[in-house]
């Protein structure tokens, strides 16, 4: 490594304290800048590293809704439930009984890109089966 001009070859580099180093390694920024010296407290003036808190919201859930018609049969919203929904049997039969007597039930609580999915997925299966099932997803 080639020493400046201004270093002799025996001279020691300066000494640097904990103190020092740290202002040295600071951008400099001159009176009047955002960086600059305030003209208050001593202790603004130093560089403090501020972590920001980062809220991180849960993506919003979205529910799949079945709606009640006169057509569709109840077996059919049943294996619908156990098929797309991985409902079990008894569970599927209590969300049909409440669709039957609510006009509605919901069937599950999904992002919204699975919900609108499945809405997909089981309408074009009920409409292969000549089915009118009516689905769709909701802003919980």
């Amino acid at each position: 490594m080639a020493m400046p001009s201004s270093v002799s070859a025996g001279a020691k580099p300066p000494a640097f304290d904990n103190h020092t180093l740290p202002m040295l390694l600071r951008p400099h920024a001159g009176p009047g800048t955002p960086n600059g010296p305030s003209k208050g407290n001593p202790d603004e003036d130093a560089d403090v590293a501020v972590e920001q808190e980062r809220k991180v919201q849960k993506p919003k859930r979205w529910k799949v809704v079945f709606h009640n018609d006169d057509y569709t049969t109840r077996e059919f919203v049943i294996d619908v439930l156990t098929r797309f929904f991985e409902k079990d049997e008894s569970e599927a039969t209590f969300i049909m009984l409440s669709i039957h007597h609510k006009g509605s039930g919901v069937a599950g609580l999904y992002p919204k890109d699975v919900a609108e999915s499945k809405v997909d997925q089981v309408t074009k299966h009920a409409r292969g089966h000549g089915m009118p099932l009516r689905l769709t997803a909701e802003p919980e």
